[in-house]
């Protein structure tokens, strides 16, 4: 008994002395959260309600977190400057009309800005942005329009002129279009390959985007920048929000490892993975 006892303990000194380790390696880290859709009709997972979001929102206010634009996190990693306290970025996927109709009014109602990634030759169609309606929240001054590229194609199945006109052509349709640079991308579905990487840098992007749940950190490759993803829930939401943003150190790294389990063909034991 007393040998189970001190395995017992032996094995729970590890774990947290493991969970320590974790969050001290991340504690530098910014959470860049990534949203997808903010509508009350939608009920798939990429879908939050309006007040769910508002919910998140309200919470990051009343918490001291200080939303800041990707600009000042490259700016303060390249030159020192200190950011504030509890730093966030907020950022959206795909450009869809929720985000004009639902989101805008919601960063006004709390002085918050984000960053909106379109698929430009979405724009227009059913169920997405106008470009009236981006040069409004562009305008607006709570949201700048980046790139999610051209057609939404992913990047690791096109290569040579395809993936260019992927890249570039985006970056171009949105200067066209707003009058203003283009400075970043958020690669479809997360992901990205080292020509993808390249041409990005060619073709003048600051920075790129992925999903990963962890925290972006300055010693990251700013063209690999992670995101955590919110989804929608059917329950305590706001709860599952909180722990995938306090909790990233620890579900990163099992959400990685959940991912090969799946890719191994070990379904079921991944399905005994929780991440919130």
């Amino acid at each position: 008994m007393k040998k189970l006892l001190l395995a017992m303990l032996v094995l729970m000194l590890a774990t947290a002395g493991f969970i320590f380790w974790l969050f001290a390696r991340e504690a530098d880290g910014v959470p860049i959260l990534v949203y997808h859709r903010v509508n009350d009709a939608d009920k798939s997972p990429t879908t939050l309600t309006v007040a769910d979001f508002d919910a998140q929102m309200k919470f990051l206010v009343d918490n001291g977190y200080r939303v800041i634009s990707p600009d000042d996190l490259l700016d303060a990693w390249e030159t020192g400057k200190t950011l504030p306290a509890k730093p966030i970025v907020l950022t959206f996927d795909d450009g869809h009309a929720d985000i004009y109709n639902n989101v805008f009014p919601i960063l006004q109602k709390y002085n918050m800005r984000a960053t909106v990634f379109i698929v430009t030759d979405h724009i227009g169609l059913k169920d997405y942005l106008t470009w009236d309606q981006a040069r409004a929240l562009q305008a607006g001054g709570f949201v700048d329009i980046e790139s999610r590229t051209m057609t939404y194609k992913n990047l690791t199945t096109v290569k040579g002129d395809k993936l260019w006109n992927e890249i570039y052509g985006s970056k171009q349709a949105i200067e066209w279009a707003l009058k203003k640079p283009a400075k970043f991308i958020a690669y479809p579905e997360g992901k990205y390959t080292l020509d993808a990487e390249d041409t990005c840098k060619e073709v003048g992007f600051r920075a790129g985007f992925i999903e990963d749940y962890g925290l972006a950190d300055n010693d990251d490759n700013p063209y690999v920048l992670t995101r955590i993803p919110v989804l929608g829930t059917n329950s305590h939401t706001l709860l599952r929000f909180q722990l995938r943003l306090k909790g990233s150190p620890i579900f990163a790294p099992l959400s990685r490892f959940k991912q090969s389990l799946i890719e191994d063909g070990n379904p079921e034991i991944a399905d005994l993975i929780f991440i919130p």
